[in-house]
């Protein structure tokens, strides 16, 4: 306190001694003799000007007091710093040039339980009856003509094998909805869908024996709204009584390649959760006809949510046969890591090329079109095989049914029970009623002369998928969900899916990037709002300030949660439908992203203020400036930036990871002259680097500012920023910049200091203390990595690729990768531009190269942030033709013919590059990453959008970046794809040393990430949110950061949602909210780094009591994934939960 008043009173006589030099020089001006006197002896004109010369004089003169002002505040705030706490160490350069960031003086460690380990190494379990990588080594893909059944085999049986055992046949009636595709999403309701269903509840309703099942809950939900009580009651009864089924009760029939399983999650909670609360369903099995390929995700998120059954379709055609000839198109279908059976989901596989009609009877389309009656002569749509269908009449009947009956006969030898499944339908089936009329009159005609003539040893009847499954069971002798006996255990994936000769659809793992992309930042915003809104508004009912906490905010999770969830459709997220769709798709996405930025900010407010009492909600006016914005759907962020004055801006910023996080925060500012404090008055070093407009042109009054920051996990630090200048804590970066010899003038300010390079080609390298990342001087793009702690260098040289299309017969398109051979080496005309930056916080390397810039930023940070590389290329290829941009990492790394890519985000899977297979056969979706490795190193590529992935020789790793083609491939869409946008894509490359290498667990087909590796997906895939209080607000008050934590969450867990319930109101929220927990597997065997923060694994157990920082928990009960099953309430005298790990677990938690 001494030394407070000490500074004060030295502060206070220097701004005196200033005030006193002031009135001095203004004195000398009124009063000197020589200017009086020289001054009368001039007219009066010319008295004027000396009176204008004074003024002017005068205006100088208060500028300077204006700086010498602004000196003693800094010399004040200076003095004040060194007493309080000002950094008695900065980052600091050694003699050969390289910065040293000292420790925040945060004690970190990593503890890892033992026991944790045991789980990765596989220790347990029985090897699956079929392993799908040994399926895909066994085939040999030879596509042999297999007669009447192209892609199949000729199928032969006895006259008497049902005799003693009849064969019972279910035919169940379905109608396939896109949410969007040729058309939106509303026009697809406008112009069929609604009359799809309004037909089905007239329909139904005529016959008790007719049936029908609905997957796509988005179309139901619009149609629902627009129906009356009477309608609603009809439909209520027609699924009590089994004639309607609703099938998998999804939003929609995600796509299971690209979606993220958070993704995949909340749009099936949306469903299902609107199911339970309208209708009373609860779906049991799912209904999967047209993604294209399909993952063990997607079976484990249905298994969880407490379906027994489930059906898939879009198969590579040589693994259907494959299957078909075994008998093993229904199994158990089990996770890769499951060491048990907990994760069995039975699964039947349709055997045939497509969902429709004429691919579902049997396995002879020309026979099985003519059971489509739809097709009857006179209508628009005919039988490709020229054989049209005939209404049935007791005329024809017995030969109609003998010709049916062969062809159901042959379809049930393809499985194990005598029990076959007869899809009927296709897409946007059943809008008329006369196709109601044709196809379920002709076929109860069918059925009940089948029934009627017992010599025929059949039983048929339409039926829902949930009575095929249940006749299965039965016939089995199992209780629903079981394994049947004999029946077999598959475990792996269904990628990549091939429906005819080399036609692999690998194209749409990267189809439209840029809203692939857009797709993943509204999933961390969605989540970030959630988890915040259901903090502040149970913190706000804690203290009784409910009333005055914006409740509305609520409506706007509605909208989102569903835009979101119709984008994980299969031709949404695909990048697979017609333009127009595509703009609508991108509309919706960006209109949520724009109203969750407001409820982050909102929930932000209230929680950074130390007194509550001082919230106040005005809509017109947000207390936070969003931390970016764009202009509209299919543009990029721009960065806010922040403008500075005299008095302090407070920043807030948000870390979304579950841990807490040492990082670097950056900020766009006004003036270089910036001082960044805490927000208890410590100042804190900053790197001050120029913002760019081009490659050599500098921004003008734009600066970026970057710092380090520790943030509270979950949680929200405040910072303040002043416009003034510290030369101890400032420091600044350097640039230099290669032009490689062309003509190029390079903006420059006083501020930084440019080094122009105009023909150098020597290469460079820049490091951080973990690592040396070197680069070629031609290219400027990376060649290998260094790290320090061993001097062992890797090489990782970076290349960019070109694929072409195929001249002749088919070509690539939004589905279809077909190239015209091996990728060519991108070579422009024209050397690139490379920017060279450094400094105490970051470096990086920019490469300008047409249609392509690349850059490469090494953070010099402890932990996570530090120890991989961030990546970000930025493509543009608006103006080629018929071509695919590709980045090839070439390394030593002995990685063979195996490389691993994950599913959904949610786990890994084992790949093998197939010689025997074409190019395109051999990539394969990457939605959060890929990785090789050998026995002593991986590397790893972490990615923030989904893309397709391969690894096409020994110790590479390949991932498309964007493909722009000019014709359709023949499936459906009647485009290509030439609606490409300007697309950052950004990634994290990981080099990790493994400390223990074990080939027998090398071999599984199952492997996990490391703890690092966890952790830097989730600092890619949600980073930071830094917004300052918005600018010109008056009368701030104090705030304080904000950490919702009592204790530090294990390592291993990670918060999936925390998804506030609705209440009765749909637009209110309920008391409830369901809190999703996910713990990882991982791999201890790769070198256990610092991660910077405190980490610690539990062996899967977590206290609940006590864990949210000001919040007690009334109520914690376990649920289903989807909420639709609950478990008795935990005892709350320990109300300690357990999870497995790679278990998602859902609690329905009460907050109070």
């Amino acid at each position: 306190m001494k030394v407070r008043k000490q500074v004060t009173v030295c502060g206070g006589a220097i701004f005196c001694v200033a005030v006193f030099s002031l009135y001095l020089m203004l004195d000398r001006v009124q009063h000197d003799p020589a200017r009086r006197q020289s001054g009368g002896n001039f007219p009066r004109q010319s008295q004027i000007s000396v009176l204008q010369n004074r003024i002017e004089q005068l205006e100088q003169l208060l500028e300077e007091n204006h700086q010498i002002i602004t000196h003693i505040k800094d010399s004040v705030l200076e003095l004040t710093e060194n007493t309080e706490g000002q950094p008695a160490i900065l980052p600091h350069r050694t003699t050969n040039g390289s910065w040293i960031v000292p420790s925040d003086g945060c004690p970190s460690f990593l503890s890892v339980s033992p026991q944790d380990c045991q789980f990765a190494l596989g220790s347990k379990g029985e090897k699956t009856d079929v392993q799908m990588l040994d399926v895909f080594s066994l085939l040999k893909f030879d596509n042999i003509d297999g007669g009447v059944w192209k892609q199949g085999f000729d199928i032969t049986y006895e006259p008497h094998e049902w005799d003693e055992d009849p064969l019972q046949v279910f035919v169940v009636p379905h109608s396939h909805n896109d949410p969007g595709w040729i058309k939106t999403f509303d026009k697809y309701y406008q112009d069929q869908t609604q009359f799809i269903l309004n037909n089905m509840l007239v329909k139904l309703t005529e016959d008790p024996r007719r049936r029908f099942i609905w997957s796509e809950i988005s179309f139901f939900v619009k149609w629902w709204d627009n129906i009356d009580s009477q309608k609603r009651a009809a439909v209520r009864r027609l699924v009590g009584n089994g004639q309607l089924e609703i099938v998998t009760g999804g939003w929609v029939m995600t796509d299971e390649a690209n979606a993220h399983y958070f993704a995949m999650l909340d749009q099936l909670i949306e469903g299902h959760q609107w199911l339970e609360k309208n209708i009373g369903v609860i779906p049991r099995s799912g209904w999967a006809v047209d993604p294209f390929g399909h993952s063990s995700t997607m079976a484990y998120l249905l298994k969880r949510s407490n379906l027994t059954s489930m059906l898939i379709q879009r198969v590579h055609y040589s693994v259907k046969k494959h299957l078909s000839a075994t008998s093993n198109l229904e199994f158990m279908w089990r996770q890769n890591w499951d060491p048990d059976s907990s994760t069995d989901i039975f699964c039947h596989m349709m055997p045939f090329y497509s969902y429709d009609v004429p691919h579902t009877c049997g396995p002879d389309p020309k026979i099985c079109c003519q059971f489509d009656f739809k097709r009857l002569p006179g209508g628009r749509v005919n039988c490709p095989w020229k054989v049209p269908p005939k209404a049935i009449t007791e005329e024809n009947i017995e030969e109609r049914v003998k010709l049916l009956l062969d062809q159901y006969r042959k379809k049930s030898k393809l499985y194990r029970s005598k029990v076959v499944l007869i899809p009927l339908g296709d897409d946007f089936r059943y809008d008329k009623p006369q196709e109601w009329d044709n196809q379920f009159v002709n076929y109860q005609k069918l059925f009940d002369y089948m029934n009627s003539h017992p010599e025929l040893h059949v039983q048929a009847q339409f039926g829902t998928l949930s009575e095929y499954f249940d006749a299965v069971y039965k016939k089995t002798g199992v209780v629903p969900g079981m394994r049947p006996p004999s029946f077999p255990v598959l475990s792996g994936d269904f990628f990549t899916y091939a429906d005819r000769e080399d036609h692999y659809w690998t194209g749409y793992y990267t189809s439209r990037p840029f809203y692939k992309n857009l797709d993943r930042v509204l999933e961390s915003h969605l989540r970030s709002a959630e988890i915040l809104y259901s903090l502040a508004i149970n913190h706000a009912r804690h203290v009784g300030m409910e009333s005055k906490y914006p409740l509305s905010d609520y409506s706007i999770f509605k909208d989102a949660r569903r835009n979101l969830a119709l984008f994980q459709h299969h031709d949404a997220i695909t990048g697979t439908s017609k333009e127009m769709v595509v703009i609508d798709y991108g509309v919706r996405l960006f209109h949520s992203l724009r109203d969750l930025k407001r409820v982050i900010i909102n929930a932000a407010h209230y929680l950074v203020l130390r007194d509550k009492e001082t919230y106040r909600f005005d809509q017109s006016s947000l207390f936070l400036e969003p931390d970016d914005r764009r202009l509209n759907h299919d543009s990029l962020p721009e960065r806010t930036v922040i403008k500075l004055d005299m008095s302090p801006r407070f920043l807030v910023v948000y870390n979304p990871v579950e841990q807490e996080r040492l990082c670097i925060v950056s900020v766009l500012v006004n003036t270089h002259r910036v001082k960044v404090l805490t927000e208890d008055g410590h100042t804190v070093a900053i790197q001050l680097s120029a913002q760019w407009d081009s490659a050599t042109d500098m921004t003008r009054d734009v600066y970026q500012v970057s710092f380090m920051a520790r943030l509270p996990a979950l949680g929200m630090s405040v910072f303040q920023l002043y416009e003034s200048y510290d030369r101890h804590t400032t420091l600044k970066s350097e640039v230099k910049i290669y032009l490689h010899g062309r003509d190029l003038t390079v903006s420059k300010r006083e501020t930084f200091s440019v080094k122009v390079l105009e023909s150098s080609t020597d290469d460079f390298y820049i490091e951080n203390q973990h690592m040396q990342v070197h680069f070629s001087g031609l290219t400027g793009l990376m060649e290998s990595v260094r790290r320090k702690e061993d001097q062992h260098e890797q090489k990782a040289r970076m290349e960019l690729l070109i694929y072409g299309t195929r001249v002749a017969k088919d070509k690539s398109g939004a589905y279809l990768f077909l190239p015209d051979g091996e990728a060519k080496v991108y070579a422009p005309k024209e050397p690139p531009v490379v920017r060279v930056m450094e400094g105490p916080f970051f470096s990086e390397v920019v490469c300008y190269y047409p249609r392509f810039q690349q850059t490469i930023r090494l953070y010099n940070v402890p932990g996570v942030e530090g120890l991989s590389l961030d990546i970000s290329a930025m493509v543009d290829i608006r103006d080629q033709s018929n071509k695919e941009l590709a980045m090839r990492i070439s390394t030593d790394i002995e990685s063979k013919d195996t490389f691993f890519t994950d599913l959904n985000g949610f786990q890994i899977q084992l790949r093998r590059v197939f010689k025997k297979l074409p190019l395109q056969a051999n990539f394969y979706p990457m939605p959060t990453m890929a990785y090789i490795q050998d026995e002593q190193f991986r590397l790893t590529l972490h990615t923030a959008q989904a893309l397709g992935a391969s690894s096409l020789a020994s110790g590479q790793l390949e991932v498309i970046l964007d493909r722009r083609l000019m014709q359709d491939d023949n499936r459906g869409l009647g485009q290509g794809l030439k609606d490409n946008k300007r697309t950052c894509n950004q990634f994290r490359l990981l080099l990790e040393k493994r400390s223990t290498a074990n080939k027998v667990q090398d071999s599984r087909p199952v492997s996990f990430p490391s703890l690092l590796s966890h952790m830097t997906s989730m600092h890619l895939n949600h980073p930071i949110m830094a917004m300052p209080v918005m600018s010109g607000r008056r009368g701030i008050p104090l705030l304080r950061s904000f950490s919702p934590f009592s204790a530090a969450l294990p390592c291993d867990f990670h918060i999936v949602n925390m998804r506030t319930l609705q209440s009765e109101d749909i637009s209110l929220p309920s008391l409830e909210a369901a809190f999703i927990l996910h713990r990882k597997g991982f791999d201890c065997g790769l070198e256990a780094k610092n991660l910077g923060f405190n980490c610690s694994t539990s062996q899967g157990k977590l206290s609940l009591n006590g864990l949210f920082q000001g919040l007690d928990i009334r109520s914690i009960q376990p649920a289903s994934l989807s909420l639709l099953f609950t478990s008795a309430s935990y005892n709350f005298s320990s109300s300690l939960i357990q999870i497995e790990p790679m278990e998602i677990a859902t609690f329905r938690i009460r907050l109070c």
